[in-house]
């Protein structure tokens, strides 16, 4: 499990993370992998690039889970 810690603000995106994790090139990649289905956010798959996450909540992609931390 990877982790990812929040250095500013309350929350990050999941578009915005797979990017900072490098699991995706650039935010279009993103929006199309996570309206199609690739992502799950705590265990249920999410097509929302905009969600919000918070410290606690793990999201998995591509066979990688990544724990959002403070």
């Amino acid at each position: 499990m990877r982790v990812f810690n929040l250095t500013k603000g309350d929350y990050i995106t999941l578009g915005q993370l797979l990017k900072a994790m490098s699991l995706v090139g650039d935010g279009v990649e993103a929006k199309v992998r996570i309206q199609s289905g690739e992502a799950k956010v705590n265990g249920e798959t999410d097509t929302r690039r905009g969600r919000k996450l918070y410290p606690g909540d793990t999201v998995e992609f591509q066979g990688t889970e990544i724990k959002v931390a403070r």
